[in-house]
């Protein structure tokens, strides 16, 4: 890490508020499309200075389709933020995406719908194309890989991230169809905030944790109590994962 780098964590379901970091103020913030989810928590994680958002709110009342990721993404960048890792909680789809599993995948489909999903909206002076080949910057996702290297933790390199629109899970008929398209992972908010961040020219990165299977993938029933536990096994890896990450000593 670079002075002149400056990261933030995007918490999702089961991450809410991010444990270890030495809080020194939250700031609130207002951007040309309304407010982010929540304040912006500015503090220190492992010595290292960075910037947490609760993607749902604080008190996670905000469904996937009504956040304002435009708002976001933008607070993120007035405050200066360069690097961007994006927890998010996920089905999962094949063999390594098993409940409890963190995945970082490098490739999505966009399967959602009637999200303000560009800053490219008109009101700017010219219509802006991104390059969205590699919708996750792979610096980024290898250095977090080699961290969870070095905290001992097994993680997943690779995978399709499937975005759908929420907030109800998916049929088996969709997840089927998902598979059928290559995606190993079925989220709802990996998309448009991903590319927003492109726009906005902040690397991203996301670090999947799988909550249950997709539906359809067993025979099992997803309860509420089985995505619980493994999202609280899987965040824990998170938090030694973002450890290891900022404690590097770069």
């Amino acid at each position: 890490m670079t002075e002149k780098e400056k990261y933030a964590v995007i918490g999702g379901t089961g991450l809410s508020r991010l444990s270890g970091v030495a809080v020194e103020r939250r700031e609130a913030m207002t951007t040309p499309y309304g407010s982010p989810s929540a304040d912006l928590t500015v503090g220190a994680l492992a010595g290292h200075r960075m910037v947490f958002l609760a993607r749902h709110g604080d008190r996670h009342t905000i469904p996937p389709h009504r956040i304002n990721y435009r708002a976001n993404i933008h607070a993120l960048k007035q405050a200066g933020v360069t690097h961007i890792i994006a927890v998010a909680a996920v089905g999962g789809i094949d063999e390594l995406a098993a409940p409890a599993a963190i995945v970082l995948p490098d490739q999505l489909i966009d399967y959602s719908y009637g999200r303000e999903h560009t800053f490219s909206d008109g009101t700017q002076d010219q219509v802006t194309h991104i390059d969205f080949t590699e919708p996750y910057t792979s610096s980024l996702r290898t250095a977090l890989l080699q961290a969870g290297a070095s905290a001992g933790l097994s993680m997943s390199d690779g995978g399709v991230y499937g975005c759908t629109q929420g907030p109800r899970l998916e049929t088996p008929a969709e997840i089927a169809r998902m598979a059928r398209d290559g995606c190993t992972l079925v989220g709802m908010t990996g998309m448009p905030e991903a590319a927003l961040a492109r726009e906005a020219g902040i690397a991203y990165a996301c670090v999947a944790v799988v909550a249950n299977w997709a539906a359809g993938i067993t025979d099992a029933e997803i309860t509420m109590p089985e995505i619980h536990a493994n999202l609280e096994q899987g965040m824990a890896d998170v938090g030694l994962l973002l450890s290891a990450f900022f404690g590097r000593g770069e």
